[in-house]
C-alpha cells in the first residue's frame, strides 16, 4: 500500500516556504502521493451544503491558492512523487485551456501528474465562475472529460458536442504519460461510479469522515458495484487504481453507530483499519496530517512513517 499526503491551500500554511518543507518533506519521508484540492472563489454567502461535513459547513472559507498553478509550483520542488488534483472540479474551467495547463504541469514533472477529477458541490461558485449549468454538472464533466483526453491524444484535435465545440487545432506539446496522464474520478454515489467504469483509470472517493465514514463493509459493497460497470464497459477493473482519502474533518466526531472514526487512534489500530480496506483492493491512502505550525505537520507526517507504515509490512 502506498500513502500520499494533503498540501496546503489556505490558511498558515499555504505559504511558499511551508509549502516546500511539506512537499520536500514528503518525498523524504517516502510518501508516493501528494494531494491538492480545488477552490477558485468562495462566495460570501453558500447555502450549499458540504458533503463531507455532518452540518454541511465547508472548513475555511475565504481562501485558497489556485490548484493548478500550486501544483505547476509544487512539480518545480519535488522529483518523485506523484501529483494529484484531488479533486479538481471539470466544470469550473475551460476545457481547453484545462487539458492544455495540465499537459504542462505533466510534462513540467517529467510524467508525474495524476488527473483526479470531481463535478462539484458549491452552486454559488458554478454562478461566480460563469461556469456550466450547476443542475447538469455531470453531463457536462463527462464531456470535458472526453475533450481531455481527445487534446492529449490527438492532433490536430477537434470537437463538437452539446456543451461545447470547436474547429480543428493543434493542442501540443501532449503530455509525457502515454496514452495520457492517469484519471481518477471522485464521489461514491451511482453516478460517479458509472464514470469511473466508463472514464476512469482509477476511484479516488472520501472517506473517514464523520458525515462519509465508508466503513469496510459498505466500501465492500461500491467495489462490488464498481466492478459491474466496469464489466459493462468491457474494460479491466483490476487495472484501476483504488485511491481512499482520508481528509480531517468535523475532528472529534464519531459517526453514529461507530467506536471511533477511522485511521485514528493508536498506531496498531490505524494499522489495522489499513490492512482492512489494503484486504479489498485499496492500493493507496491519502491522510491530512495539516496543522500549524510547519514543524507540527511534519512531526505527524514522520509519525506515521516511523510508527504505522511498519505495522503494514
Amino acid at each position: 500500500m502506498r500513502f500520499g499526503i494533503y498540501l496546503p491551500t489556505r490558511g498558515a500554511l499555504a505559504e511558499p516556504d511551508a509549502i516546500d518543507a511539506i512537499a520536500r518533506g514528503a518525498e523524504s519521508m517516502g510518501y508516493a502521493t501528494i494531494v491538492v484540492g480545488d477552490h477558485i472563489v468562495f462566495p460570501v454567502r453558500v447555502a450549499s451544503k458540504y458533503p463531507y461535513t455532518i452540518d454541511g459547513g465547508f472548513p475555511g472559507l475565504g481562501d485558497a491558492l489556485e490548484q493548478l498553478s500550486l501544483l505547476a509550483f509544487v512539480a518545480g520542488i519535488t522529483e518523485r512523487a506523484r501529483l494529484v488534483s484531488s479533486v479538481m472540479i471539470l466544470p469550473h474551467r475551460n476545457p481547453l485551456v484545462t487539458a492544455k495547463v495540465l499537459a504542462t504541469i505533466d510534462v513540467l514533472s517529467k510524467g508525474r501528474l495524476t488527473v483526479g477529477v470531481g463535478v462539484g458541490w458549491m452552486r454559488e461558485e458554478f454562478q461566480a465562475l460563469g461556469a456550466a449549468d450547476f443542475d447538469q454538472r455531470g453531463s457536462v464533466s463527462d464531456e470535458y472529460l472526453g475533450i481531455l483526453k481527445k487534446c492529449w491524444t490527438r492532433d490536430p484535435v477537434a470537437h463538437n458536442g452539446r456543451f461545447y465545440a470547436f474547429e480543428a487545432l493543434h493542442c501540443m506539446p501532449h503530455p509525457v504519460q502515454r496514452p495520457h496522464p492517469p484519471i481518477w474520478i471522485g464521489g461514491h454515489s451511482i453516478r460517479s461510479l458509472r464514470r469511473v467504469a466508463q472514464h476512469g483509470d482509477g476511484w479516488h472517493p472520501v472517506g473517514a469522515t464523520s458525515a462519509s465514514p465508508l466503513p469496510p463493509s459498505e466500501f465492500h459493497a461500491l467495489l462490488g458495484q464498481l466492478r459491474r460497470f466496469t464489466d459493462a464497459q468491457q474494460r479491466d477493473f483490476d487495472a484501476l487504481t483504488i485511491a481512499f482519502k482520508a481528509p480531517s474533518y468535523d475532528p472529534g466526531r464519531v459517526p453514529p453507530d461507530h467506536d471511533r472514526l477511522r485511521f485514528t487512534g493508536e498506531p496498531a489500530q490505524i494499522a489495522e483499519d489499513l490492512l482492512a480496506y489494503e484486504a479489498l483492493g485499496v492500493d493507496e491512502v491519502s491522510f491530512d496530517f495539516r496543522s500549524p505550525p510547519v514543524s507540527r505537520t511534519l512531526d505527524r507526517m514522520q509519525h506515521f512513517m516511523d510508527q504505522v507504515a511498519p505495522l503494514l509490512r
